[in-house]
């Protein structure tokens, strides 16, 4: 079957006006997408939009194209005689593609400290001395290709002993917890809010062959300390998560989960965050051990009292 092919029109705008670009755009095309920044601009901030907005729609190459490219162009000029930041649309074909595919040429082996290797599911271990994971990148993060990924398992290769619980917060693709698991952990529970991260975190289990020792939970922090039956105290417990996140985490009882003795591994942080994260682990009785870090990203072990 041929590709379909689309043509994109797209215009750079301010918050203000996009909302009238986007119902221009909706009279032609149910495909209209609002892009904008994000940034952090406090411990409780979970993301304040910043910027301008690009303003793209998809329209199909059909016999009604010029027609509809001259409506949205005259339309643009119209809301520019009120909006003086309205610019010419730009418009450029897009073909569609197997992307299933096509983004498998981007994923290559990553080796990370002495012993582990993440590989994408599709690629065949030439290095059997290593310790393989093996990934299949979806919508969950956590394809080992992030230095904060990196960091986290470069912290659980030095951390986790065999025959202990392991204990992953924020577990995404579920790549920290198959580690601990590889490197001899004798059971893992990874915690995360979101479905799709419980989908792929069991899939990749499946596909390591671990599946039998990793248990996936949507349940909070203050669920697991109440339930006496679940895993909810380890010697290594791990969060891969942005600092304003980890720094509400800690408010709801993370360092409750280390065991007397454990750590708590922390990554996910910029290395210009680092007195925040440091202030937030020690006001919960941690002590500060170990720093490793990678371009601008940090990754922390802070040890837990007896």
């Amino acid at each position: 079957m041929d590709n379909q092919v689309w043509v994109e029109v797209s215009v750079v705008v301010s918050p203000e006006s996009a909302e009238s670009v986007s119902e221009l755009f909706s009279r032609y095309t149910d495909s209209v997408v609002v892009e904008q920044g994000v940034e952090f601009r406090g411990p409780d901030d979970r993301g304040t939009p910043y910027g301008p907005c690009r303003v793209c729609a998809f329209l199909d190459l059909d016999d009604r194209l010029e027609t509809t490219k001259r409506k949205i162009s005259e339309g643009l000029w119209y809301l520019s005689r009120i909006r003086s930041d309205i610019p010419e649309p730009t418009f450029r074909t897009i073909e569609d593609q197997n992307w299933m595919e096509s983004w498998k040429q981007f994923y290559h082996p990553v080796f990370v400290g002495e012993k582990i290797q993440v590989l994408p599911a599709w690629i065949e271990n030439q290095h059997p001395e290593k310790l393989a994971i093996r990934i299949e990148p979806t919508m969950a993060f956590g394809t080992g290709t992030h230095p904060t990924t990196q960091l986290s398992l470069m912290l659980t290769e030095l951390y986790v002993r065999p025959g202990e619980p392991f204990i992953d917060v924020g577990s995404g693709s579920g790549i920290l917890s198959i580690a601990a698991i590889l490197l001899g952990a004798r059971e893992a529970l990874g915690i995360d809010i979101d479905e799709e991260s419980m989908r792929s975190g069991r899939e990749n289990a499946e596909r390591n062959g671990v599946a039998d020792r990793i248990t996936f939970t949507r349940r909070t922090i203050p669920e697991l300390m109440a339930d006496g039956e679940a895993l909810n105290e380890a010697p290594v417990v791990i969060a891969n998560i942005l600092t304003p996140i980890l720094e509400a985490l800690f408010d709801v009882g993370m360092a409750d989960l280390v065991a007397p003795g454990g750590v708590l591994l922390l990554s996910g942080i910029l290395t210009d965050q680092d007195e925040r994260i440091r202030r937030a682990a020690e006001g919960r009785g941690l002590t500060f051990e170990k720093r490793l870090l990678i371009e601008d990203w940090a990754g922390y072990a802070f040890r837990k009292a007896r």
